[in-house]
């Protein structure tokens, strides 16, 4: 099981081109946006399949209803997440440190792993943090591949392109990652 190329993972959103329209639901207040969540659910799960072939078909009202119901079932999780920055973020110098590893190293895996198994209690799953520690390298591969593609996508949005591109795709290493070592 070979992990995806960045280069791969730079084409996927223009694989299916007209799959980047889906995009325009952001400009349906609520409704839109809560169906483009459930598409970014529905891509990431692609993914974890080892489907890097194109863009998922959009069907708004399955996008709508995973979308609302992932969007209340995160709920405990930012309340929890909010708790623990706060009470690290109290603690002087180290809080900032603190928070920054939690948002690097704890954050994405879990929230992969809530999109995956799609209920609360997979946001509570740490010990799926243990794969990031036992696959350290793969990991920040991982992340520099994720902060790389947004970057380049930000840049294209002097186009236009970059937008959508980089709402699809921003997701899809970690996803890569979780499909190889943590979903088991």
């Amino acid at each position: 099981m070979a992990c995806l190329e960045f280069r791969s993972g730079f084409k996927y959103p223009f694989n299916r081109p007209a799959g980047l329209l889906n995009i325009l639901w952001v400009f349906i207040p609520i409704f839109g946006w809560f169906a483009l969540f459930g598409y970014s659910i529905t891509i990431v799960k692609h993914f974890i399949k080892g489907d890097f072939k194109e863009l998922p078909k959009f069907s708004f009202a399955d996008n709508f209803v995973l979308g609302i119901l992932m969007f209340f079932k995160s709920v405990p999780f930012a309340i929890a997440i909010t708790v623990v920055y706060f009470i690290v973020g109290v603690i002087p110098f180290f809080g900032i440190l603190g928070n920054l590893f939690i948002a690097i190293f704890v954050v994405p895996i879990l929230t992969i792993n809530f999109f995956n198994k799609q209920t609360v209690e997979s946001y509570f799953e740490l010990k799926k943090v243990n794969a990031v520690f036992s696959n350290l390298g793969e990991y920040i591969i991982a992340v520099l591949k994720t902060i790389a593609i947004k970057v380049i996508f930000f840049l294209m949005i002097i186009v236009l392109i970059g937008i959508p591109a980089g709402a699809f795709a921003k997701n899809i290493f970690m996803a890569d990652f979780y499909r190889m070592y943590v979903k088991k």
